[in-house]
């Protein structure tokens, strides 16, 4: 396991979204990116399991932290699947898909 430089910021994200909630129109956007932030939080979950920065991560891929950082981030980026699939070897997981009947 690689040592870190610095250490992370703490975020509660629990208590994030429910200061967010009150704010007009937040659940309604929110609700619409669900699989984009799911993406993500699986993502840096991995990375953080993995002991891993975004420098090494982006090292690991061939790209920049820059780059990264936009894969772990909701909302304004979609990333190809060739990209997760880069990010998902380069944390040393492997992706798994599930399409799942709507309710």
């Amino acid at each position: 396991m690689i040592k870190l430089k610095r250490k992370p910021v703490p975020h509660d994200h629990a208590a994030f979204l429910r200061k967010a909630r009150r704010r007009r129109g937040f659940q309604a956007a929110y609700d619409a990116l669900a699989v984009e932030y799911a993406i993500a939080s699986e993502m840096l979950a991995a990375r953080s399991r993995a002991g891993l920065t975004q420098e090494v991560v982006a090292s690991r891929m061939g790209t920049s932290k820059s780059t990264v950082s936009r894969l772990e981030s909701a909302g304004k980026h979609a990333p190809s699947l060739s990209s997760i699939k880069r990010y998902a070897k380069a944390v040393g997981c492997k992706i798994e898909i599930r399409l799942v009947r709507q309710g």
